[in-house]
């Protein structure tokens, strides 16, 4: 890791976490007070993923281990392999203002973008090829692996709160 950027809430800021990161070399940043737009990728995904599976309610932390275990056996690797994203394309007008467009044909997994990327095997953690990673990748369809997961996600919130969620 070589950077550490939050929001200004004091279960981030604070001396311990100041101390490690101080340690450790790693750069800290912090978003501005009342500029929302400084967290829109971490806000971003707070709405289309953590809020999408998690819901909104409180999980009290006894459960950070079974959150672990299923965000490592079933969600990231949904993420990761199986679920569609658009990837914006920049053109730029004849005035010069650029404008992301977001087309079809640039749609695909977060793991298919990685390997249409130059030179994406020098991205790769040494003793990792694509070809372990496309067994991970295709062992399961895209369907399977998003029942797998809500079928894993019912299973989780029934041990936390004792009842089961919609699916969605």
């Amino acid at each position: 890791m070589i950077g550490f950027h939050s929001d200004n809430g004091s279960e981030y800021i604070n001396k311990r976490v100041a101390e490690l990161l101080e340690k450790l070399r790693i750069e800290f940043t912090k978003s501005r007070s009342r500029h929302s737009n400084d967290n829109a990728p971490a806000e971003s995904k707070t709405g289309a993923v953590v809020r999408k599976y998690y819901g909104y309610s409180h999980i009290p932390q006894r459960w950070a281990p079974l959150i672990n275990d299923f965000n490592q056996q079933y969600l990231n690797p949904y993420l990761n392999f199986h679920r569609p994203c658009f990837f914006p394309e920049t053109r730029t007008d004849a005035k010069g203002k650029q404008r992301k467009i977001y087309r079809y044909e640039n749609m695909m997994t977060p793991y298919d973008k990685l390997r249409s990327l130059p030179g994406a095997s020098g991205y790769l953690k040494p003793g990792l090829s694509f070809e372990i990673l496309d067994r991970l990748a295709y062992q399961i369809s895209d369907n399977q692996a998003a029942d797998q997961l809500q079928k894993a996600r019912q299973t989780l919130f029934k041990t936390i709160h004792g009842r089961t969620l919609k699916t969605g």
